[in-house]
Parts: C-alpha cells; sequence; structure tokens
C-alpha cells in the first residue's frame, strides 16, 4: 500500500505506474483504493463508477474497471455535503462531520472488495487516502492504517520533496503515527525530485535514521504526467491550461466552477497544437477573442449555476454569443444552458427551480435514477462516429431537443441545439478523446487537428512510466515486502 505525507504527493501516478511495470512482467495485477474523494469519475463494465485515477490505474495493469476496484467513492457536491457511492451505488449524501460517524460501517464493503480482488490477482496496488499522519481522523479511519492493519498490507510511505520539507513531512509523520500503525510502514520513498540525486543523498540517510524506515527510492519528477488524466480539481491549478505551441488556429475557454466534473474530457483538446485551451478561474473575464466557450460537468449544478453568475461569466457569455461565436455544454454545463434546474427532491439542496442561461430552449430536472453507462453511435450534424460514456442524474427536454447533437446506436438521442447552431450542449463525456469525434469538432471551429491518437499517448505514456519508476525503484523489493 501506498500512503502519503499529504494530497497531491503522486500516490496514484506511481500506482499507474507500479501497476504497468509488474502487468510488463506477466503478473496479473488490481488497482485498490478503499476510499477515495474526487469528482472526476469513470463508468465500470458493470455500471457503477469509481475515481478515475484507478481507472487509469485500472488501464495501466491492462484490466477491465470494476467497482471493487474503489468501493467507497465521495463526491463533493455542496449544500447536501458529499454523495457517498459504495461498490458503485449512491449510498446517500452526508456531511464531513456526519461521514466521520458512518466511515466504521463501510469497512465492511470495503474489506469484501479488497477480498474480491485478492482472489483473482497475484498483486494488488493499494492507494491511500490524503496523508498517514491525519491522526486526528484516525478513529475509525478506512483509508489509511485502518484500512492496512485490518488487511495487514505493508504500507510504502510516499514523500514529496517538490513542494518542500520533505524531511520534515517523513520524520514528521513517524513522530505522530501510533507505534502499531508505524510499524505497519515498511519503508519510504521521496518523490518528484529535480535536478542532481547525489546531492540528497544524506537527506535520505537522514530520514532513515530518524525514522528508522528503510528509503526504497528516490523518484525524479516525470515530465509527461500532464499527458495523463489527473484526479482532482486542484491539478487545473498547477497544470498548463494556458495553451499550446505557437500559432493555435482557435481559442477554447473553459470557466473553471468549484465543483467541475470529469475534466479529463478538456484534456486531448489541451494536447492538440492547434487548440489554446484556456482555464479562465473566477474573477477573471472570458477572453472576447476566444472561438469557443465550453462549459464541462458539474457535480453540483445548481451551485455551480450560481458560482458562474457571480462570477459574471453569465454576462460574458451572452456579449459572446451576440458576436456571433460558440458554445457549447457538457453534462452539468448542458443543463446550465437551458431555461430552468428543477430539483423537486432536493437532491442538491433546498428543494426548487433556479432560472438557467436561458441559451438553450430546454429545461431539466434532477430527478430518477442515475445514468452509467458507456455509449456509441454517430453525431446527428455530421455522422461522424463517437464513443464515450453518460454519468449524471437528470432528465432534460425541451423545443431544442428537436436538434440533438448525438444519436446512439440504440437510436435514443442526446443533445440540443439551438436555432442558430451557436450553442449546443449533451450528456457525453468522453467523445473528445475520440480522435474521429475531436477532429470533427475543431474542424467545425476551422481548426485542423494534428492527427495525433489520444489513446496511443496515453498508452505511450504509461509505458514511460513504468519505466521511469522501475529505473528508481527497486521492483523486487517491493514484491518481498508484499504478503
Amino acid at each position: 500500500m501506498l500512503q502519503g505525507t499529504g494530497s497531491d504527493v503522486g500516490k496514484s501516478l506511481l500506482v499507474a505506474g507500479l501497476c504497468r511495470a509488474y502487468a510488463n512482467r506477466g503478473l496479473v495485477v488490481r488497482p485498490f483504493k478503499p476510499q477515495n474523494m474526487s469528482n472526476n469519475a469513470a463508468v465500470t463494465a458493470d455500471g457503477g463508477e469509481i475515481g478515475r485515477a484507478q481507472a487509469l490505474q485500472a488501464r495501466a495493469a491492462r484490466v477491465a474497471l470494476s467497482v471493487h476496484m474503489n468501493p467507497v467513492l465521495l463526491k463533493p457536491q455542496s449544500e447536501v455535503g458529499s454523495q457517498v457511492i459504495v461498490q458503485g451505488r449512491i449510498h446517500g449524501n452526508a456531511k464531513a462531520r456526519e461521514y466521520q460517524g458512518m466511515k466504521p460501517g463501510l469497512m465492511a464493503a470495503v474489506l469484501d472488495s479488497w477480498d474480491k480482488l485478492r482472489a483473482e490477482a497475484d498483486l494488488v496496488l493499494v492507494e491511500g487516502a490524503g496523508s498517514a499522519a491525519e491522526v486526528n481522523l484516525r478513529a475509525g479511519d478506512i483509508a489509511n492504517m485502518g484500512f492496512a492493519r485490518a488487511a495487514d498490507v505493508p504500507v510504502v510511505l510516499v514523500g514529496d520533496i517538490d513542494r518542500g520539507g520533505v524531511i520534515a513531512q517523513i520524520v514528521g509523520t513517524r513522530a505522530v503515527l501510533d507505534p502499531d500503525d508505524a510499524a505497519m510502514i515498511a519503508g519510504f520513498v521521496v518523490n518528484k525530485f529535480r535536478g542532481d540525486p547525489s546531492l540528497f543523498e544524506s537527506g535520505m540517510a537522514l530520514i532513515a535514521e530518524k525514522s528508522g524506515w528503510p528509503a526504497l527510492g528516490l523518484i525524479p519528477h516525470f515530465r509527461d504526467a500532464g499527458l495523463l488524466p489527473a484526479e482532482d480539481a486542484v491539478a487545473l491549478d498547477k497544470r498548463d491550461f494556458a495553451g499550446t505551441g505557437t500559432g493555435a488556429a482557435v481559442t477554447i475557454a473553459v470557466p473553471q466552477l468549484p465543483h467541475i466534473a470529469n475534466f479529463d474530457d478538456l484534456d486531448p483538446l489541451k494536447a492538440e497544437p492547434s487548440v489554446r485551451l484556456v482555464m479562465v478561474r473566477r474573477g477573471e473575464v472570458i477572453p472576447p477573442e476566444a472561438d469557443l466557450i465550453l462549459l464541462p460537468g458539474s457535480k453540483a449544478t445548481i451551485a455551480d449555476l450560481a458560482a458562474l453568475r457571480e462570477s459574471g461569466f453569465d454576462i460574458d457569455i451572452a456579449a459572446h454569443l451576440r458576436r456571433g461565436r460558440r458554445v457549447f455544454g457538457i453534462c452539468g454545463g448542458y443543463q446550465m444552458l437551458g431555461c430552468t434546474v428543477a430539483d423537486p427532491e432536493g437532491m442538491e439542496g433546498p428543494p426548487g427551480t433556479v432560472p438557467g442561461l436561458g441559451v438553450l430552449a430546454v429545461d431539466t430536472v434532477l430527478t430518477g435514477s442515475k445514468a452509467l453507462r458507456r455509449v456509441e453511435g454517430a453525431t446527428v450534424a455530421d455522422g461522424v462516429p463517437f464513443s464515450g460514456y453518460e454519468m449524471h442524474i437528470g432528465v432534460t427536454e425541451g423545443p431544442d431537443r428537436a436538434r440533438p447533437v448525438l444519436r446512439f446506436d440504440d437510436g435514443r438521442t442526446d443533445g440540443a441545439t439551438r436555432a442558430d447552431g451557436l450553442a449546443s450542449g449533451a450528456y457525453v463525456h468522453g467523445f473528445f478523446a475520440d480522435d474521429a469525434q475531436r477532429r470533427a469538432f475543431l474542424a467545425s471551429l476551422g481548426a485542423a487537428a494534428s492527427g495525433r491518437s489520444h489513446e496511443a499517448t496515453v498508452e505511450a505514456t504509461l509505458d514511460a512510466l513504468a519505466a521511469h519508476v522501475a529505473a528508481h525503484v527497486d521492483l523486487d523489493r517491493l514484491l518481498d515486502l508484499a504478503r
């Protein structure tokens, strides 16, 4: 099990690299994260959902996604706290304090999923959540040492030298851990190193001396990490979404709202040399030169709609349309473009109806079971094939639905288009990762796609990541530590 000294130390990426490295050796590998908190999720083959990081790790291991790879998923919303997903299905909503009381009851589901994965694999690689040093949350823990102790899994502690203070991170973790928890840690690695590794040899020795844990690796910063899907929205503030190469043909502006979800929809666009992708943060103005405003998915449509208005983005969108420029919404972004969003059951907060942006003549009702499925089909306008997935609650209907964006292979349609063609939206995620669909979409904006394959890029990056990790961590030694 890889636990961290804090969030965003690189646990997810290291597990993905190890999954691919061990799979390349011919082992049957499964990733596992007992508890995850992320609005970036993926649909599994069995019709559930798990964190996007575990989906990437499963891909690295070359296995199908399963709800058991991430048995507890927390999806932060607004007034109702977080949506709690257990083994792929909605279990309920809980605010932070309520969830602390709920956790002990979820350990049975966590251990059930763990047993199922362990029975079908040679090796299970487990990712912790947040920080192993959050001892104030240790009671009832299912994400870090609580799980490690219950399942008797040895732990490797990951520190992040890039943020500074890595000696204190690791030694400080040792200082605050309960002795029985500390005994679960079999060693440490230092991640994201930059520069001459010989300059930190004494630092590694000092950590080992002060913590009593052996050093298992000093891992340099992996330059191509940005080519892989990120788990947390915090990554949007750290990754270079300001644009690509010189001479970009089109500018796509994306308002960054508080509950943005499934934002890996943007990754294939960001990688195109002809695209300048700009994340517009609250307090900024949507660039007037933007060719397209793209409203991404949201885990809390009504709250993010309010945030959009508070930021003045609604005014920018209206001006953008008056200039004859295009707007496209995905999932929650599609719902926001309509005339109203109704929440009669109080799924996102107090029951009621709020006005949408009024860009599309459609209305959304947040009710019914959650749509979780892989889909394939073609665009209605030009017949270009696509593949993607649905992950939403809500039904959207209205006059502009007469001009759908997508037609599924089963005959159903998705999305709506304004009569003048300037605004449209759809529920399906992931279709920009489809190379044919991305080329056609960019061509409609007057830009040529590069011809690169998004899927091939992800595969090549996972192979490079595996080689990177294997060069700096003794894989045989890790296997020796496993039980």
